[in-house]
């Protein structure tokens, strides 16, 4: 099988019989190794001291007296929340039973980035036998933020990150207006809209998250994205379920609806009140899904049979983050909260 997702850090993990990763010394390592956590130069004896210990062993216990010796309380701050995430990730069998706990019971504490990393190392795992690359690059949207726009009548999605920089280098270079144009996408550059023709280069620059993604007018692209949900949540809920790509919601009696995003949350909740929604909020949709849970089993009797519509929408900005943990903590399962 092809490589890709390098930077998942994949190859610093191991792969239990039950087929979660399972954190190794290693990839803490790297954790530790991130410029957030390097002490500064300005880092008291205290600090650079636990640095330079859990470098040599990750996953050694740290007493509340190593913490309250720094001297910085910004820097007190950032190894509790460091500890933190690593005590409950230590304590749990898989990373991906990690990240089900930080879904279901709260991640307060640990940084966003932490959990989109997270989130980047399941689906590595998830899809390691993929051989889409239309479904790798919708998987892409659970971790890495996007910016939208619409180009001939289609709506687009493109790395958030690499299209600011990509902005920055057409600043810098003082393009002439003739010169911007020749760009296939003039808001994202000289990224590649991605197609049946050139989808094949995903392989070679995976890491390099350059490739649009047409959501609006490409149904490979639409149905990957459907096809990478479905794998989400029997990779971490052992759960099948069927997603498919709507139009809009024909549903007048529809009973459950998960916001992909925090607008899709919001818009959701709008249409729930049987508010209607204006240019503004409507214009904001990115995807409309309906889910179906086979095993009815493990649904909420009130809910059995019915589907359960998935509602994706950008900002204000025109940025997508996509929120993962709800399609976890989201769905009307029996299952309660973890303890």
């Amino acid at each position: 099988m092809r490589e890709f997702w390098v930077s998942s850090g994949h190859h610093l993990v191991r792969r239990a019989d039950h087929g979660g990763l399972v954190a190794t010394p290693e990839w803490m390592m790297a954790y530790l190794a991130r410029p957030e956590l390097l002490p500064p130069d300005d880092a008291c004896d205290h600090e650079r001291a636990l640095h330079a210990s859990l470098m040599a062993d990750p996953f050694r216990i740290v007493s509340a007296a190593e913490i309250g010796s720094i001297a910085d309380p910004d820097g007190r701050e950032n190894w509790q929340f460091m500890l933190g995430f690593r005590d409950r990730i230590a304590k749990a069998p898989s990373l991906e039973a990690a990240y089900l706990d930080f879904a279901r019971n709260g991640a307060d504490g640990v940084p966003p980035i932490f959990l989109s990393q997270l989130v980047h190392l399941i689906l590595r795992n998830a899809l390691d036998e993929c051989d889409d690359p239309f479904q790798l690059r919708a998987a892409e949207l659970f971790f890495r933020a996007q910016k939208a726009t619409v180009h001939e009548g289609a709506l687009l999605l493109a790395d958030a990150e690499v299209v600011e920089v990509q902005q920055q280098l057409k600043d810098n270079a003082h393009l002439t207006p003739l010169t911007a144009l020749l760009d296939p996408v003039p808001e994202f550059g000289n990224l590649d809209i991605m197609d049946d023709e050139n989808a094949w280069t995903y392989w070679s620059r995976s890491d390099a998250h350059t490739m649009i993604m047409n959501i609006g007018a490409s149904k490979s692209a639409r149905e990957a994205l459907a096809r990478v949900i479905e794998r989400w949540v029997k990779h971490l809920l052992d759960l099948d379920v069927s997603v498919e790509p709507l139009a809009a919601i024909e549903d007048k009696d529809w009973r459950w609806f998960v916001g992909l995003d925090s607008e899709g949350t919001k818009i959701g909740n709008m249409l729930w009140k049987g508010a209607t929604l204006g240019a503004g909020f409507s214009e904001r949709v990115v995807t409309l899904m309906r889910m179906v849970i086979k095993d009815e089993a493990r649904v909420r009797a009130d809910l059995r049979g019915a589907p359960i519509y998935l509602i994706g929408a950008m900002d204000g900005d025109k940025i997508w983050r996509m929120k993962p943990q709800n399609l976890i903590a989201g769905l009307p399962l029996l299952e309660s909260k973890t303890s």
